[in-house]
Protein backbone atom coordinates (compact mmCIF):
# COMPACT_ATOMS: atom_id res chain seq x y z
CA UNK A 1 0.00 0.00 0.00
CA UNK A 2 2.39 2.15 0.69
CA UNK A 3 4.50 2.02 -2.37
CA UNK A 4 0.71 3.09 -4.40
CA UNK A 5 0.40 6.31 -2.11
CA UNK A 6 3.79 7.29 -3.32
CA UNK A 7 3.22 6.45 -6.82
CA UNK A 8 -0.53 8.60 -6.24
CA UNK A 9 1.62 11.29 -5.04
CA UNK A 10 3.93 11.24 -7.83
CA UNK A 11 1.14 10.93 -10.60
CA UNK A 12 -0.80 14.41 -8.27
CA UNK A 13 2.30 16.33 -8.34
CA UNK A 14 3.68 16.09 -12.21
CA UNK A 15 0.35 18.64 -13.64
CA UNK A 16 1.22 21.08 -11.03
CA UNK A 17 4.79 20.40 -12.20
CA UNK A 18 4.33 20.59 -16.03
CA UNK A 19 2.61 23.82 -15.28
CA UNK A 20 5.55 25.69 -13.26
CA UNK A 21 7.29 24.78 -16.14
CA UNK A 22 4.98 26.26 -18.81
CA UNK A 23 4.08 29.39 -16.88
CA UNK A 24 8.29 29.79 -16.55
CA UNK A 25 8.62 29.45 -20.04
CA UNK A 26 5.72 31.74 -21.01
CA UNK A 27 6.98 34.35 -18.27
CA UNK A 28 10.56 34.13 -20.36
CA UNK A 29 9.28 34.70 -23.93
CA UNK A 30 7.09 37.33 -22.67
CA UNK A 31 9.82 39.73 -20.64
CA UNK A 32 11.88 38.53 -23.38
CA UNK A 33 9.43 40.51 -26.03
CA UNK A 34 8.86 42.85 -23.82
CA UNK A 35 12.41 43.79 -24.13
CA UNK A 36 12.98 43.14 -27.38
CA UNK A 37 10.19 45.30 -29.16
CA UNK A 38 9.27 48.30 -26.81
CA UNK A 39 12.10 48.81 -24.81
CA UNK A 40 14.22 52.15 -26.32
CA UNK A 41 17.43 50.52 -27.42
CA UNK A 42 19.39 52.21 -24.87
CA UNK A 43 18.00 50.27 -21.76
CA UNK A 44 17.64 47.17 -23.96
CA UNK A 45 21.24 45.33 -22.79
CA UNK A 46 20.57 46.00 -19.10
CA UNK A 47 17.23 44.42 -19.56
CA UNK A 48 18.47 41.40 -20.58
CA UNK A 49 21.34 41.24 -18.53
CA UNK A 50 18.93 40.71 -15.69
CA UNK A 51 16.90 38.10 -18.07
CA UNK A 52 19.86 36.46 -19.05
CA UNK A 53 20.48 35.79 -14.57
CA UNK A 54 17.06 34.96 -14.46
CA UNK A 55 16.79 32.28 -17.53
CA UNK A 56 19.90 30.69 -15.67
CA UNK A 57 18.30 30.12 -12.73
CA UNK A 58 15.46 28.38 -14.65
CA UNK A 59 18.17 25.99 -16.66
CA UNK A 60 19.40 24.68 -13.83
CA UNK A 61 15.66 24.28 -12.00
CA UNK A 62 15.09 22.06 -15.39
CA UNK A 63 18.07 20.69 -16.44
CA UNK A 64 16.75 17.76 -18.55
CA UNK A 65 14.23 19.69 -20.43
CA UNK A 66 15.28 21.55 -23.74
CA UNK A 67 12.97 24.26 -23.20
CA UNK A 68 14.57 26.00 -21.08
CA UNK A 69 18.02 25.42 -22.46
CA UNK A 70 16.56 26.79 -25.78
CA UNK A 71 15.68 30.30 -24.29
CA UNK A 72 18.87 30.70 -22.75
CA UNK A 73 20.27 30.58 -26.20
CA UNK A 74 17.82 32.79 -27.56
CA UNK A 75 18.00 35.51 -24.67
CA UNK A 76 21.67 35.21 -24.33
CA UNK A 77 22.09 35.75 -28.34
CA UNK A 78 19.86 38.74 -28.39
CA UNK A 79 21.67 40.28 -25.09
CA UNK A 80 25.12 39.65 -27.43
CA UNK A 81 23.19 42.05 -30.19
CA UNK A 82 22.23 44.82 -27.96
CA UNK A 83 26.00 44.63 -25.75
CA UNK A 84 27.84 44.77 -29.25
CA UNK A 85 31.42 44.83 -29.41
CA UNK A 86 33.91 42.45 -29.12
CA UNK A 87 32.34 42.12 -25.40
CA UNK A 88 29.70 39.98 -26.96
CA UNK A 89 31.42 37.46 -28.52
CA UNK A 90 31.36 35.79 -25.20
CA UNK A 91 27.48 35.84 -24.48
CA UNK A 92 27.57 34.02 -28.07
CA UNK A 93 30.01 31.38 -27.53
CA UNK A 94 27.88 30.74 -24.43
CA UNK A 95 24.53 30.96 -26.39
CA UNK A 96 25.85 28.19 -28.52
CA UNK A 97 26.41 25.84 -25.91
CA UNK A 98 23.50 26.21 -24.72
CA UNK A 99 21.39 25.72 -27.93
CA UNK A 100 23.44 22.32 -28.63
CA UNK A 101 22.76 21.09 -25.34
CA UNK A 102 19.02 21.73 -26.12
CA UNK A 103 19.31 19.64 -29.20
CA UNK A 104 21.01 16.91 -27.70
CA UNK A 105 18.23 16.36 -25.29
CA UNK A 106 15.31 17.00 -27.43
CA UNK A 107 15.94 18.13 -31.23
CA UNK A 108 12.02 19.13 -31.87
CA UNK A 109 11.65 21.10 -28.71
CA UNK A 110 9.57 24.51 -29.18
CA UNK A 111 9.40 23.48 -33.29
CA UNK A 112 13.02 22.84 -33.90
CA UNK A 113 13.98 26.61 -32.16
CA UNK A 114 17.25 25.52 -31.62
CA UNK A 115 18.03 24.98 -35.08
CA UNK A 116 16.42 28.04 -35.97
CA UNK A 117 18.83 30.35 -33.00
CA UNK A 118 21.85 28.30 -34.03
CA UNK A 119 21.63 28.89 -37.69
CA UNK A 120 21.01 32.52 -36.91
CA UNK A 121 23.92 32.77 -35.16
CA UNK A 122 26.10 31.19 -37.41
CA UNK A 123 25.29 33.87 -40.24
CA UNK A 124 25.17 36.78 -38.12
CA UNK A 125 28.35 36.26 -35.74
CA UNK A 126 31.86 37.19 -37.91
CA UNK A 127 34.43 34.20 -38.76
CA UNK A 128 37.71 33.10 -38.13
CA UNK A 129 39.64 34.36 -36.57
CA UNK A 130 37.04 36.61 -34.51
CA UNK A 131 34.06 34.18 -33.97
CA UNK A 132 32.39 30.89 -35.43
CA UNK A 133 30.25 32.41 -37.70
CA UNK A 134 29.95 29.80 -41.38
CA UNK A 135 27.54 30.52 -43.68
CA UNK A 136 27.69 26.92 -44.82
CA UNK A 137 26.85 25.78 -41.52
CA UNK A 138 23.71 28.93 -40.70
CA UNK A 139 22.42 27.22 -44.11
CA UNK A 140 21.85 23.51 -43.14
CA UNK A 141 20.66 24.98 -39.36
CA UNK A 142 18.04 26.84 -40.86
CA UNK A 143 16.99 24.90 -43.30
CA UNK A 144 16.66 21.98 -40.94
CA UNK A 145 14.33 24.30 -38.99
CA UNK A 146 11.78 24.25 -41.89
CA UNK A 147 11.59 20.83 -42.20
CA UNK A 148 10.39 20.95 -38.69
CA UNK A 149 8.30 24.03 -38.90
CA UNK A 150 7.77 24.70 -42.36
CA UNK A 151 5.14 27.46 -41.74
CA UNK A 152 7.32 29.08 -38.44
CA UNK A 153 7.14 32.41 -38.11
CA UNK A 154 11.17 32.53 -36.78
CA UNK A 155 11.86 29.72 -38.99
CA UNK A 156 10.79 31.67 -42.21
CA UNK A 157 11.96 34.93 -41.16
CA UNK A 158 15.50 34.18 -40.65
CA UNK A 159 15.98 31.65 -43.27
CA UNK A 160 14.76 34.92 -45.43
CA UNK A 161 16.99 37.22 -43.76
CA UNK A 162 19.69 34.80 -44.33
CA UNK A 163 18.99 34.48 -48.14
CA UNK A 164 18.89 38.47 -48.37
CA UNK A 165 22.79 38.70 -47.06
CA UNK A 166 24.08 35.90 -49.26
CA UNK A 167 22.14 37.99 -52.25
CA UNK A 168 19.26 35.84 -52.73
CA UNK A 169 17.09 38.37 -52.90
CA UNK A 170 14.14 36.72 -54.82
CA UNK A 171 14.42 33.47 -53.30
CA UNK A 172 14.23 35.91 -49.81
CA UNK A 173 10.97 37.33 -51.00
CA UNK A 174 9.19 33.97 -50.62
CA UNK A 175 10.37 33.56 -46.96
CA UNK A 176 9.79 36.91 -45.93
CA UNK A 177 6.05 37.09 -47.42
CA UNK A 178 5.67 33.46 -45.38
CA UNK A 179 6.09 35.69 -41.92
CA UNK A 180 3.62 37.48 -42.98
CA UNK A 181 0.86 35.03 -43.68
CA UNK A 182 2.32 32.73 -40.73
CA UNK A 183 -0.19 31.73 -37.84
CA UNK A 184 0.10 33.64 -34.37
CA UNK A 185 1.50 31.66 -31.36
CA UNK A 186 -0.77 32.06 -28.52
CA UNK A 187 0.58 33.86 -25.93
CA UNK A 188 3.19 35.31 -28.05
CA UNK A 189 1.81 38.53 -29.79
CA UNK A 190 4.03 40.95 -28.87
CA UNK A 191 6.70 38.86 -30.26
CA UNK A 192 4.66 38.31 -33.71
CA UNK A 193 4.07 41.56 -34.51
CA UNK A 194 7.46 42.96 -33.86
CA UNK A 195 8.79 39.89 -36.46
CA UNK A 196 6.07 40.55 -39.30
CA UNK A 197 7.53 43.94 -38.92
CA UNK A 198 11.08 43.28 -39.16
CA UNK A 199 9.94 40.89 -42.31
CA UNK A 200 7.82 44.26 -43.61
CA UNK A 201 11.01 46.33 -43.73
CA UNK A 202 13.54 43.98 -45.20
CA UNK A 203 10.48 43.61 -47.92
CA UNK A 204 10.22 47.26 -48.40
CA UNK A 205 13.94 47.18 -48.88
CA UNK A 206 14.06 45.09 -51.59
Amino acid sequence: MKWMVLVMAWVVSMPLWATDLKTGLADIHQRWANIQYQLPENEREKAFEGLANDVEAFVVRYPDRAEPLIWQGIVLSTYAGAKGGLGALGLVKDARKSLEAALAIDEGALDGSAYTSLGSLYYQVPGWPLGFGDDDKARGYLQKALSINPDGLDANYFFGDFLLEQGERERAKTYLKKVLQAPGRPGRDVADAGRRAEAKRLLEGL
